[in-house]
């Protein structure tokens, strides 16, 4: 077994929608989230205060689901630290899989590079890996006028990261890539064709029967 350390990489990569090989076993360590059960208030699970700024627009997500399933990924990753931290620091496990662990967290930006030991990963939140997804920093970048409206262009494919469109608005931003967000190329906001409406604008404003004629056979 390779630790939960060797699970919580899988789900790192599964946020940054990295397809990899899983196995066909139904193994419950691989699901992306964990509902709460009947019993348990989602308002004692810090819902009272987490969903209302959520859902009023701080990180314009759509529903309960997308908080539960970064809410598991980190509670996998804290048990991962809580584990390794049982092991004596020179330990070659510790010391290969805590590594591993801190230079992954460090990379997508939800850990200070200068905070690389594994007791700051217990002191994690949830709004740190909010923080990093493609919808926050598309509105935070100034390339839309609401948190909603970012999303909206993710799901309409107008973002790229780097040379790849990205139409997932969870999609979490490494840090060398946060610069590379902009506009697709092929997007009417990035300079490419124009849409419907301002084609059809255009073609009114050309003037003469010509163009009122071609605006009756559409």
């Amino acid at each position: 077994h390779g630790g939960e350390a060797a699970h919580v990489l899988i789900l790192l990569e599964s946020l940054r929608c990295v397809p990899l090989p899983l196995p066909q076993i139904r193994d419950r360590s691989l699901f992306r989230f964990s509902v709460p059960r009947n019993h348990q208030s989602f308002s004692l699970v810090r819902g009272t205060e987490l969903v209302r700024p959520f859902f009023a627009g701080e990180y314009g997500l759509r529903n309960k689901r997308e908080v539960w399933r970064v809410k598991f990924t980190l509670a996998k990753i804290r048990k991962a630290a809580r584990e390794l931290l049982t092991l004596d620091e020179k330990d070659p496990r510790r010391l290969f899989e805590g590594n591993a662990l801190l230079r992954r967290l460090v990379r997508i930006g939800v850990l200070d590079e200068g905070k690389m030991k594994l007791d700051y990963i217990l002191g994690l939140k949830i709004e740190d890996f909010l923080e990093r997804r493609l919808q926050t920093q598309v509105f935070k970048l100034g390339l839309a006028k609401s948190i909603h409206h970012a999303r909206v262009l993710i799901r309409q494919r107008h973002i790229r990261v780097r040379k790849q469109v990205v139409n997932i608005p969870s999609f979490i931003v490494r840090l060398d890539s946060q610069k590379h967000i902009d506009f697709s190329l092929r997007s009417p906001y990035g300079g490419g064709r124009p849409g419907r409406v301002k084609r059809k604008n255009a073609k009114k404003g050309q003037g003469g029967a010509g163009a009122g004629d071609d605006e009756e056979e559409d």
